[in-house]
């Protein structure tokens, strides 16, 4: 965080904030991404195309913001290949387990006052401070 600008900040929550608001009053959907990507496994003819849209979205906008002169941050990851596969197989467990990811719950179901998005993002929030203290503080990880 050595980089951190809150007036880039406030502006991505706000395109995020707006994107999420669009695609609820437009198409009547949840911006969640593991509900979107889960939808492309066995779609309805009309699912296909906002869903690919909305990933490749998330795949596009970085390009551009790197061809308009942006600069990305470099990506350094020094956690062992076979600790990111497990983490992700939890993380997908428990978007199973949760009925969606933190996207869909944090920033769709809180905006919506869901009383189960709040639970299910307290428990995301509690758990990842938990990891991050026992990886880094306990286990040296």
């Amino acid at each position: 965080m050595e980089n951190f600008s809150p007036v880039s900040a406030l502006v991505g929550g706000a395109m995020i904030g707006a994107s999420a608001a669009l695609l609820l009053v437009l198409n009547g959907r949840i911006a969640g991404i593991s509900g979107i990507l889960g939808g492309l496994i066995n779609p309805a003819r009309s699912e296909i195309g906002w869903r690919t849209a909305f990933l490749a979205g998330l795949f596009v906008a970085p390009l551009v913001y790197v061809a308009s002169g942006g600069v990305l941050p470099p990506v350094v990851v020094k956690t062992p290949l076979w600790l990111l596969v497990v983490a992700g197989l939890i993380v997908g467990f428990g978007t199973r387990l949760g009925a969606g990811c933190t996207s869909g719950h944090g920033v769709c179901g809180i905006g919506r006052g869901s009383p189960r998005s709040l639970v299910a993002t307290a428990t995301f929030m509690a758990t990842a401070i938990l990891t991050v203290f026992v990886t880094r503080h306990v286990l040296g990880i």
